[in-house]
């Protein structure tokens, strides 16, 4: 099969075959490089598999191309990394691995191309093209890797079982290539990954985390998650959304499966954002229900609460999967609280003051707080639906005109602690962020209008209340 490199991708090969050449080294471009080409999928990340010194090849390189290149060498793994005209470059030298079952790290010696490529993960990484001028552009597929490609399937080159029990983190790898790709993962190889899920106990939360977040970016995240269900990958790691599966029936009263409602929810956010902590919103908005789950006679089922709930267990979630305890998990836990807010405000006459307390509690994630709402939008009436999408933008009209009038998104207090304690002569204390609180309920329940003057006059009226003297 004849790959169509582009000009300036051809230039680069040959370049890399040419200096290969001249230190007597065959040397192939492999992987994926070689499997997004043929997809027709856009690549500049460029695997090269040498027999031989591959740091003193991409030295040679690097001295040719000059000051303009970028390289970075790593002799504890033996690769070199360099950057060029928005290329990145990664060089490595052909080796055989051997793994202990305890662990994922290999024990690594030197190698054929042959040995390189058995150690692939699936046959359409293993595809390889050959640099030297003697066979440059000749396609290597010792696996059948072509094949697979154009029929759409994942298949390791060797034993799946020992494919995955070598590297557990393979196993995450094919679903979330499955889910980039839309790609069914080959019936032998998806059997091994159900009896071998146990692996993946070894391998590292942060190694995991990584291709987690990789399968929520995708598309159509639902797909992947809903193998990563069904082949028991989940529940190693992330079993509070093993938790929302199934619905419960009492008295023939149901509820829904909040497992694909939820994965619902995140596609629908998936088609109008790739910001990934906003996906990780939609992921975590109903994991309370669980915990919050409650038949009520006469009623039926109820999850009051969840919302509270679910923003607690944010953070332990967060630092379970390793995932960053910063603002971004502020952010998460903000929305999954809020997420309800907006629903409510959907009823006949809401008051100004409940609008300018969500537009004070959302702040500047107001616009996403939205976003997650709508995309929590899952009946299938369509008459129901577009009730809702109707509420919710009344609501967006009344948050409108709200913030036009009394800019609640970005309100700072215009009488601060510091105000407070020169006032009345006070230290840090209780009453301080007593009277600090007040007067923002005050402002937000329109008791009094968001200025200066009127805030100070009302700091002295609370200051009268709780026997606090003004210092002269």
């Amino acid at each position: 099969m004849k790959i169509d490199f582009s000009a300036e991708e051809k230039e680069l090969l040959a370049l890399v075959g040419h200096y290969a050449d001249r230190e007597s080294m065959v040397c192939y471009v492999v992987g994926g490089f070689i499997r997004d080409k043929i997809l027709g999928r856009p690549c500049k990340d460029l695997d090269f598999v040498c027999v031989g010194d591959a740091l003193h090849l991409a030295q040679e390189i690097a001295k040719h191309i000059g000051p303009e290149a970028q390289v970075s060498f790593f002799k504890n793994f033996g690769t070199a990394n360099l950057k060029f005209h928005g290329y990145e470059l990664e060089f490595v030298g052909a080796r055989k691995e051997s793994y202990r079952s305890e662990s994922r790290k290999p024990e690594v010696s030197p190698g054929t191309i042959e040995d390189d490529q058995h150690r692939r993960d699936f046959t359409m990484n293993a595809l390889a093209v050959a640099v030297n001028s003697e066979n440059f552009g000749i396609l290597l597929d010792s696996f059948g890797g072509l094949q697979d490609l154009k029929q759409g399937v994942i298949k390791t080159p060797l034993e799946p079982e020992k494919t995955f029990s070598d590297d557990p983190l393979r196993m995450l790898r094919a679903i979330r290539f499955a889910n980039q790709l839309h790609f069914s993962i080959d019936p032998t190889t998806w059997k091994s990954i159900e009896s071998s899920a146990h692996r993946l106990s070894i391998i590292s939360k942060e190694r995991i985390a990584d291709e987690l977040n990789k399968i929520i970016l995708c598309e159509k995240p639902s797909y992947g998650f809903d193998l990563l269900y069904k082949c028991g990958l989940l529940k190693i790691f992330f079993p509070q959304m093993i938790d929302l599966a199934g619905a419960e029936y009492i008295d023939g009263k149901g509820h829904k499966d909040n497992f694909y409602h939820t994965l619902q929810v995140l596609d629908n956010i998936a088609r109008g954002t790739n910001d990934l902590w906003l996906r990780w919103a939609a992921i975590l908005h109903d994991i309370g229900k669980p915990r919050t789950k409650r038949f009520e006679e006469g009623h039926g089922w109820t999850f009051h609460g969840h919302e509270v709930v679910g923003a607690r267990m944010v953070p332990k979630i967060f630092n379970q999967l390793k995932l960053p305890m910063n603002e971004k998990m502020k952010f998460v836990q903000k929305l999954v609280e809020l997420h309800l807010r907006p629903i409510s405000l959907t009823k006949e006459n809401i008051t100004d003051s409940a609008i300018r307390r969500l537009l004070f509690d959302a702040g500047d994630d107001f616009e996403a707080l939205m976003m997650l709402c709508e995309a929590d939008i899952t009946s299938k009436n369509a008459v129901k639906v577009q009730r809702y999408i109707k509420n919710f933008e009344l609501v967006r009209s009344r948050c409108k005109e709200v913030e036009e009038k009394d800019h609640i998104r970005n309100w700072q207090p215009p009488i601060t602690g510091e105000i407070i304690m020169q006032t009345f002569g006070l230290h840090p204390c209780k009453k301080v962020g007593d009277i600090k609180n007040s007067i923002k309920d005050a402002m937000l329940d329109g008791i009094i209008p968001n200025d200066y003057e009127a805030a100070f006059a009302y700091m002295l009226r609370l200051g009268i209340e709780m026997d606090l003297a003004p210092v002269k």
